[in-house]
Protein backbone atom coordinates (compact mmCIF):
# COMPACT_ATOMS: atom_id res chain seq x y z
CA UNK A 1 0.00 0.00 0.00
CA UNK A 2 1.40 3.37 -1.01
CA UNK A 3 0.68 6.35 1.20
CA UNK A 4 0.61 10.03 0.38
CA UNK A 5 3.18 11.25 2.88
CA UNK A 6 1.97 14.83 2.56
CA UNK A 7 -1.58 14.05 3.65
CA UNK A 8 -2.64 13.36 7.22
CA UNK A 9 -5.43 10.88 7.95
CA UNK A 10 -8.37 12.47 9.74
CA UNK A 11 -8.50 9.89 12.54
CA UNK A 12 -4.99 10.19 13.96
CA UNK A 13 -4.76 9.85 17.77
CA UNK A 14 -3.90 13.10 19.52
CA UNK A 15 -0.78 13.04 21.72
CA UNK A 16 -1.07 14.31 25.28
CA UNK A 17 1.40 16.36 27.30
CA UNK A 18 3.12 13.85 29.59
CA UNK A 19 5.52 16.43 31.02
CA UNK A 20 8.49 14.86 29.23
CA UNK A 21 9.82 18.25 28.09
CA UNK A 22 9.19 20.29 31.24
CA UNK A 23 12.92 20.30 32.04
CA UNK A 24 13.88 21.82 28.69
CA UNK A 25 12.66 25.38 29.27
CA UNK A 26 15.61 27.67 30.10
CA UNK A 27 18.02 24.77 29.63
CA UNK A 28 21.52 25.73 28.51
CA UNK A 29 22.42 23.52 25.57
CA UNK A 30 25.66 21.54 25.76
CA UNK A 31 28.68 22.06 23.50
CA UNK A 32 27.71 19.04 21.46
CA UNK A 33 28.12 18.99 17.67
CA UNK A 34 25.76 17.04 15.41
CA UNK A 35 26.33 16.27 11.73
CA UNK A 36 24.12 18.24 9.36
CA UNK A 37 22.90 17.75 5.82
CA UNK A 38 24.71 20.91 4.73
CA UNK A 39 27.98 19.75 6.26
CA UNK A 40 27.78 22.28 9.07
CA UNK A 41 30.46 24.85 9.89
CA UNK A 42 33.76 23.48 8.59
CA UNK A 43 32.14 20.03 8.26
CA UNK A 44 32.48 19.73 12.01
CA UNK A 45 28.74 19.71 12.46
CA UNK A 46 26.45 22.14 14.23
CA UNK A 47 27.22 22.85 17.88
CA UNK A 48 24.06 23.09 19.95
CA UNK A 49 25.61 25.55 22.40
CA UNK A 50 26.24 27.99 19.52
CA UNK A 51 22.62 28.16 18.37
CA UNK A 52 21.04 31.60 18.49
CA UNK A 53 17.62 32.74 17.30
CA UNK A 54 17.03 29.24 16.02
CA UNK A 55 14.00 26.97 15.87
CA UNK A 56 14.83 23.28 16.14
CA UNK A 57 11.94 20.99 15.27
CA UNK A 58 12.31 17.32 16.11
CA UNK A 59 10.48 14.57 14.29
CA UNK A 60 10.47 10.74 14.55
CA UNK A 61 11.40 9.70 11.01
CA UNK A 62 10.76 10.78 7.46
CA UNK A 63 8.83 8.34 5.31
CA UNK A 64 10.02 6.34 2.34
CA UNK A 65 8.09 6.87 -0.91
CA UNK A 66 6.28 3.72 -1.97
CA UNK A 67 6.71 2.03 1.40
CA UNK A 68 4.01 2.03 4.03
CA UNK A 69 4.86 2.13 7.71
CA UNK A 70 1.67 0.16 8.27
CA UNK A 71 -1.45 0.91 10.30
CA UNK A 72 0.47 0.47 13.57
CA UNK A 73 2.48 3.62 12.78
CA UNK A 74 -0.67 5.72 12.53
CA UNK A 75 -1.87 4.33 15.86
CA UNK A 76 1.07 5.84 17.77
CA UNK A 77 0.02 9.31 18.99
CA UNK A 78 2.13 11.93 17.26
CA UNK A 79 4.08 9.55 15.04
CA UNK A 80 2.57 10.33 11.65
CA UNK A 81 3.28 13.65 9.95
CA UNK A 82 7.03 14.20 9.60
CA UNK A 83 6.80 15.24 5.96
CA UNK A 84 3.94 17.75 6.52
CA UNK A 85 5.77 19.21 9.52
CA UNK A 86 9.02 19.62 7.60
CA UNK A 87 7.27 21.08 4.56
CA UNK A 88 5.45 23.54 6.80
CA UNK A 89 8.77 24.98 7.91
CA UNK A 90 10.00 24.87 4.31
CA UNK A 91 7.05 26.88 3.06
CA UNK A 92 7.50 29.54 5.75
CA UNK A 93 11.29 29.75 5.49
CA UNK A 94 11.14 33.29 4.10
CA UNK A 95 8.91 34.46 6.95
CA UNK A 96 11.26 33.00 9.55
CA UNK A 97 14.17 34.64 7.77
CA UNK A 98 12.42 38.02 7.89
CA UNK A 99 12.41 37.68 11.68
CA UNK A 100 16.09 36.79 11.69
CA UNK A 101 15.34 33.24 12.83
CA UNK A 102 17.11 30.12 11.58
CA UNK A 103 15.40 26.74 11.21
CA UNK A 104 16.88 23.28 11.82
CA UNK A 105 15.31 19.84 11.75
CA UNK A 106 16.39 17.01 14.06
CA UNK A 107 15.86 13.26 13.98
CA UNK A 108 17.72 10.08 14.90
CA UNK A 109 18.10 9.08 11.26
CA UNK A 110 21.51 9.14 9.60
CA UNK A 111 22.70 12.13 7.60
CA UNK A 112 22.67 10.07 4.40
CA UNK A 113 19.00 9.20 4.88
CA UNK A 114 18.14 12.77 5.86
CA UNK A 115 19.98 14.12 2.82
CA UNK A 116 17.78 12.13 0.43
CA UNK A 117 14.68 13.43 2.20
CA UNK A 118 15.95 17.03 2.22
CA UNK A 119 16.72 16.94 -1.50
CA UNK A 120 13.47 15.22 -2.43
CA UNK A 121 11.36 17.72 -0.48
CA UNK A 122 13.62 20.69 -1.34
CA UNK A 123 14.14 21.65 2.28
CA UNK A 124 16.01 24.98 2.47
CA UNK A 125 17.47 24.34 5.92
CA UNK A 126 19.79 21.72 7.42
CA UNK A 127 18.66 18.55 9.16
CA UNK A 128 20.69 17.43 12.17
CA UNK A 129 21.37 13.75 12.73
CA UNK A 130 21.37 12.28 16.22
CA UNK A 131 21.75 8.68 15.07
CA UNK A 132 24.13 8.05 17.98
CA UNK A 133 21.54 9.45 20.41
CA UNK A 134 24.07 11.80 22.00
CA UNK A 135 21.79 14.84 22.05
CA UNK A 136 18.74 12.72 22.84
CA UNK A 137 20.41 11.41 25.98
CA UNK A 138 22.13 14.65 26.97
CA UNK A 139 18.90 16.66 26.74
CA UNK A 140 16.67 13.79 27.89
CA UNK A 141 14.41 14.25 24.88
CA UNK A 142 11.19 12.21 24.81
CA UNK A 143 11.40 9.11 22.62
CA UNK A 144 9.58 5.97 21.63
CA UNK A 145 10.75 2.71 20.08
CA UNK A 146 9.63 1.51 16.69
CA UNK A 147 11.23 -1.31 14.72
CA UNK A 148 12.12 0.21 11.36
CA UNK A 149 13.05 -3.08 9.72
CA UNK A 150 12.71 -3.18 5.91
CA UNK A 151 11.28 0.35 5.85
CA UNK A 152 14.75 1.72 6.21
CA UNK A 153 15.60 4.82 8.13
CA UNK A 154 19.33 4.66 8.48
CA UNK A 155 19.28 4.97 12.25
CA UNK A 156 18.27 3.34 15.52
CA UNK A 157 14.80 2.13 16.46
CA UNK A 158 14.75 4.86 19.12
CA UNK A 159 12.80 7.76 17.62
CA UNK A 160 12.18 11.28 18.87
CA UNK A 161 8.71 12.38 19.81
CA UNK A 162 7.64 15.42 17.85
CA UNK A 163 8.52 18.77 19.44
CA UNK A 164 9.96 22.17 18.64
CA UNK A 165 12.38 24.41 20.53
CA UNK A 166 13.27 28.05 20.18
CA UNK A 167 16.87 28.76 21.21
CA UNK A 168 18.57 32.08 21.92
CA UNK A 169 22.27 32.30 22.80
CA UNK A 170 22.38 28.57 23.44
CA UNK A 171 19.42 28.57 25.85
CA UNK A 172 15.99 27.05 25.23
CA UNK A 173 13.48 29.88 25.56
CA UNK A 174 10.30 28.15 24.34
CA UNK A 175 9.11 24.56 23.95
CA UNK A 176 6.23 23.24 21.85
CA UNK A 177 5.20 19.77 22.99
CA UNK A 178 3.27 17.82 22.10
CA UNK A 179 2.97 18.98 18.50
CA UNK A 180 -0.37 18.31 16.83
CA UNK A 181 -1.34 18.55 14.10
CA UNK A 182 2.20 18.47 12.72
CA UNK A 183 1.40 20.44 9.57
CA UNK A 184 0.46 23.47 11.72
CA UNK A 185 3.62 23.47 13.84
CA UNK A 186 5.54 25.95 11.69
CA UNK A 187 2.67 28.44 11.63
CA UNK A 188 2.22 28.18 15.39
CA UNK A 189 5.91 28.82 16.02
CA UNK A 190 6.02 31.70 13.55
CA UNK A 191 3.04 33.44 15.16
CA UNK A 192 4.64 33.17 18.60
CA UNK A 193 7.89 34.64 17.31
CA UNK A 194 6.11 37.49 15.51
CA UNK A 195 4.09 38.37 18.61
CA UNK A 196 7.20 38.17 20.78
CA UNK A 197 9.01 40.58 18.46
CA UNK A 198 5.98 42.84 18.19
CA UNK A 199 5.49 42.08 14.52
CA UNK A 200 2.16 40.30 14.67
CA UNK A 201 -0.41 41.21 12.09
Amino acid sequence: MNEDLLRLPGDLPVPVDDGATDHLLDLELPALALPATDGGPGDGGVCLADLDRTVVFAYPRSGVPGKSAGPQWNEIPGARGCTPQSCGFRDLKQEFGALGVHVLGLSTQTTAFQLEFARRMRLPFPLLSDAELRATRALRLPTFTYEIGPLGGGGPDTLLRRLALYVEEGVVRKVWYPVFPPDENAGTVLRWLAERDGRAG
